[in-house]
Formats: structure tokens, sequence, C-alpha cells
């Protein structure tokens, strides 16, 4: 005979009890199903089996669940877990069981079973309650540009991730690991996106000094003093709007919680050390898959992404110093002395005020309105030294070949040839 416990059996007799006063006309059978609880359909099933039996017992206990996981299955979960995916986030854990061990369990059961394990902490995240800011509808209305600094690598190097995502979507456009965050990073990043995707309308960001000017700490910032990137974004006719709180970039500061939550664990599991390692992974593999799990859709149909065009990147994206040219038309910058070479529309340059354009590859350029009158590599030294008598032999010699080319094509497409005199 089955062992009922003690719990079992007192909730029978308070069955039973309820039965009884409707057996007794006390209460009406609708009543009787009011007072334990269940549907109607239960109350006249309970009435048979007591009418036929004289008791009622829940017929479940001690019959093994359908649901029940079965313990080969336990142990290898917390197995996995221990053993190759102890730093990973339950969530990332959940997929990988999913994906790559083909273990259909619930999220709830393998955080639970985690937890009972003592292989993740039980937490509670108390937070103030704030207002989330809607979604732009479009994509390219609104980008979020952020660096998160970490121990991307689970070692005691630390490195920014700077990554560049979408309001409307949530779909991150760039990632990559550098070595600081700064004004030719942030404007090595733009650039790939505005190559990539297109002109868009807002860029949101916090208020660093490679961002924004801030004249005093803690106020507004000084829309009037362009920083570098400002002024790339002007010439673009993109906005920037500044932050002035952590919970403004919540949903740049939630995809960092993700990113510091999966990407080391991915660079781990794939015995990736090195930054150009690691940047090459994110580019080929796993900026693709973390579009696929995190991008939702735009609330609307469309993009208010604009081609970029004709537009010279190379001009707008370059770190632009305003320098006059010295009276032996050199240009100094830092230690670096540039000499302009002779141009064929202006004798001397001496005195004009040029812009010299340190551009991301290191190369260096020497502007006058829209003339470029000199690049130089890295080490200051001209690429391209152009004298005045060769721009006029080089000229000499295109017009002389142009004016045999309209001679030859003439004498040769001439339906009626002239006789000869």
């Amino acid at each position: 005979m089955k062992q009922y416990p003690a719990v079992a059996v007192e909730r029978a007799m308070k069955v039973q009890e309820v039965l009884m006063q409707a057996i007794g006309k006390k209460i009406t059978w609708f009543e009787a199903a009011e007072i334990l609880g269940v549907t109607d359909r239960t109350i006249r099933r309970w009435r048979r089996l007591f009418q036929e039996h004289g008791f009622i017992l829940d017929r479940r206990y001690g019959r093994p669940s359908e649901k029940k996981v079965a313990l080969q299955i336990v142990e290898k979960v917390l197995g996995l877990y221990r053993d190759r995916y102890f730093d990973f986030s339950v969530r990332h854990f959940h997929e990988k069981l999913r994906q790559e061990h083909d273990i259909q369990l619930s999220y709830s059961w393998v955080k639970k079973a985690l937890q009972a394990a003592g292989l993740v902490a039980k937490t509670r995240d108390r937070r103030v309650h704030r207002k989330r800011r809607p979604r732009r509808p479009l994509p390219g209305m609104l980008l979020h540009i952020d660096g998160s600094h970490h121990q991307w690598f689970q070692d005691d190097r630390w490195y920014d991730l700077i990554v560049i995502l979408d309001d409307a979507t949530s779909e991150v456009y760039y990632a990559q690991l550098v070595e600081d965050e700064c004004t030719r990073t942030i404007l090595q990043a733009l650039r790939e996106v505005v190559q990539g995707q297109g002109l868009f309308c807002a860029l949101y960001s916090d208020r660093a000094r490679h961002f924004f000017i801030t004249p005093k700490k803690q106020e507004a910032v000084d829309h009037s003093q362009l920083t570098q990137v400002g002024r790339a974004m002007k010439e673009l006719s993109i906005q920037m709007i500044p932050a002035y709180s952590p919970q403004a970039r919540g949903r740049s500061e939630r995809s960092f919680r993700t990113w510091q939550g999966r990407l080391p664990q991915e660079l781990r599991s794939r015995n990736i050390t090195t930054v150009d390692g690691a940047n090459a992974f994110l580019r080929e593999v796993y900026l693709k898959q973390f579009n696929a799990s995190f991008t939702r859709p735009a609330a609307q149909a469309g993009t208010a992404f604009v081609p970029a065009g004709n537009l010279n990147l190379d001009r707008i994206f370059a770190i632009q110093h305003e320098r006059m040219v010295n009276a032996d038309n050199t240009v100094r910058l830092a230690n670096m002395i540039l000499q302009i070479q002779p141009t064929p529309w202006r004798s001397t340059l001496a005195g004009c005020r040029v812009l010299v354009l340190q551009h991301l590859d290191d190369r260096f350029s020497v502007v006058y309105g829209p003339h470029i009158v000199g690049r130089y590599d890295p080490d200051g030294k001209p690429i391209v030294a152009v004298t005045t008598a060769k721009l006029r032999s080089n000229r000499k010699k295109e017009s002389a070949s142009e004016g045999r080319g309209r001679f030859f094509l003439k004498t040769v497409t001439s339906a009626a040839r002239p006789s000869p005199r």
C-alpha cells in the first residue's frame, strides 16, 4: 500500500469534510467548488470518486513527474558549467547548451539548477525606477558611441572597446579594441560607419574631451568651441548630443554589460590573445552573431541613412591644424618641418594660412583652399615632389597628345577625304 505523506492525508480530510457538507445539502456544489478552489468539472469528478471509494487521495503521489530531468543530464549541465563555462553568464551558458550541446532545457531550470548547486550566486538587483526613453523609429536617426575600459583578455591587460550602435534597432555597426579611446580612434570608427552605412542624423555620446569642451566641471558643454570630432560632424551636418549622466546612456551601458559578459569568454574559448586577432574575430565572425541575437526590428520601415556620395572623407576625418607658411615655404608641426614645393598657379605661399591634415594612417597633407600643395609620409618626408617645370612639361605633352589624337580621329573617321593641294 502506498504511504501518503501527512500533508496529503490532511488535505484529503479537508476535501472530504467539504464534500460531506455538500452531500448533506448544507452548501451547494458550486459553493463547495469555490471553497476548495477548483472548477465545477473537478468537483463533479471528486463527488463520483467519493461515492465509489468513500475517500479521496491524490493519486499522483509516488509517481515520478513526466517533466523530471534525468540525473545524467543534470550532472552533464553542472559539469559543463563547472569545468568549461565557469565564467559565462547564465543566459550565455544557456545559449551554449542549446547551440553546441543540444540540451533543450529552459532558462529558468538552468538558472535554478546552477543556483542550487552553488555555482551561481543568488542576487537581487535593486535599482531606482527610471522611465525609459522611447527608441527612434528609423535606423540612422540616432547613433550611440561609447568606449568600455575592461580586461577583455582576462589578464592584466586593459583595452578600450569602441562600439557604435543604432538607437532604433540596437544593431552594432562598429566594434573594435584599441589601446586608448581618443580623437584618432573615434574618427576612425565614425569614418567606417559613414563609409559602410552612410550619413546619419545625430550622434549621442558622453562628454569626453574628444567629443565636447566643457568650460567648468559638471556644467553644460560649450557648443561654440568644437573639437576635431565636433568639427568633422559639423561638416557632415550631423548633430552631436551630449549625455549628462550614465543613466542617460542606459542603452549603450546595458549593451556594454552584455559585451563584458560574453566577449572575454568567446576570446578565451578560441585562444585569441592579441588585439589584431580579436579585432579580426569581431569584424568577421562575432559582430554578425551579436547582431543576430540582440538586434530588434525598427518601429517603422525605411532608413534615415543617406549615401556619403563624393564627400572628401580623407579631409573631413583628418586631424586638422591651421598654420602660417614661413618665408622659406615651410610649415612647422610639432617637431617636423614640412617643405612646400613650387606650384604652377602661385609663385610662393609664404604668409598664407594653410591647413595641415594629419590623416588616420599617419600621413600628412598641406591644403590651401581646394588645393593640396604637399603630401608627406609619417616622418614628414615628401611623398610626391612635383616642380613647376615638370608640371609645365607634362601639360605640354598632354596638350600635344590631345591635339594629335583629335587630328588622327579626323583623318580616320572622315567620310570624304580632301583632295591634295
